[in-house]
Order: C-alpha cells, then structure tokens, then sequence
C-alpha cells in the first residue's frame, strides 16, 4: 500500500462546495465511534458551522478539506476549534479519511498540517485529540503526530451521549 508524505497532502478551507464531502464522511463504518451517521439536517448544520468558522478570521479555528497534491478531489476532512478543557483554552482536532484513502499516512499528514496552522494563530498552548479507546488507527494518527496520551477520558459527543476516548495532547509551543 502507497504511504503518504506531508508533502503530498494538502489541506483547504472549507468552503459552501464541501457539503457532498461532509455527506460522504458521514458513512457508518466512520462514524462507528461517533455515535452513528448524522441526519440531513445534522449535517447541513454542521456544514454551515464549517463554513462560519473556515471564514472567521480571529482564532477560533479552521476547517479543511483534505485532497492529495496534484488531484482535485478530496479524501477527507479536518480541523480545528475552540474549547474549554479542564479550566483551560485550548484547541481541539478531529479528522475523517475516506475509507478508499485509509492506510496511506494521508491523516498523520494531514493532522501535522493542521496543528501547523493552529501554531500560526499563537493563541492556544495545546491542541487536543479525544478518539474513542477503541479507535485504533485514530489514537495511532495520534501517536504518529507527536501527541502526548494524557489517559483516558469521558467527552460529551455527539450531544447527549458519553463516549470514552483517550486525550492527547500536543504542545503547539514547546519551551514557552
């Protein structure tokens, strides 16, 4: 199986075009540790929150689509957002690759793109990754971009259900 280098994932904002890319995300087998497939409606809300904070321009975060350099569709999604942790801000990660793109690094890569533009903000020390304990290659992604295992926790998603995940951090700004 081809692997992926960094230098061969690109990510992009979100724009209003990437709704039929969050459809194909919502795809059972990725959204078996996330509580399930989201509804139309689920996800046209989420697609407008998507293009509300890939447009906003004061640090709350970005949403990406993920494409491999030289081609034109695209493989995955990813971002970044704001949330309170443990009395702290601090930036959150999640990431989806479409299931014919799985396996080639194109998630590691595209995690360290991300946690590049999160550092390009200065605003937030350290950015999280909560998978599911039972998301294997999630929690190796994890591993693989330099993120420290905290342990185990319990993090509210979707809303109203509690889902036990691991919490990884990495710090955007070693030896502050």
């Amino acid at each position: 199986m081809e692997h992926t280098t960094a230098s061969s994932v690109r990510i992009e904002p979100w724009s209003e075009s990437d709704l039929e890319l969050l459809r194909r995300a919502n795809a059972p087998e990725l959204m078996a540790h996330l509580g399930g497939p989201e509804s139309e409606e689920q996800l046209i809300g989420r697609h407008a929150r998507y293009v509300t904070l890939s447009a906003d321009r004061t640090g709350r975060g970005r949403m990406f689509r993920v494409a491999l350099t030289g081609e034109d569709e695209a493989v995955g999604t990813i971002g970044f957002w704001e949330r309170t942790w443990q009395g702290q801000e601090v930036y959150e990660t999640g990431w989806a690759v479409l299931p014919g793109f799985q396996g080639r690094g194109i998630a590691s890569a595209a995690t360290a793109a991300v946690a590049e533009q999160a550092r390009a903000e200065n605003k937030h020390r350290y950015l999280h990754a909560y998978p599911s304990v039972a998301n294997g290659a999630s929690n190796g992604v994890c591993r693989k971009a330099g993120f420290v295992l905290l342990g185990e926790c319990e993090v509210e998603y979707p809303p109203g259900h509690q889902l036990l995940t691991n919490d990884w951090r990495l710090d955007l700004h070693p030896g502050r």
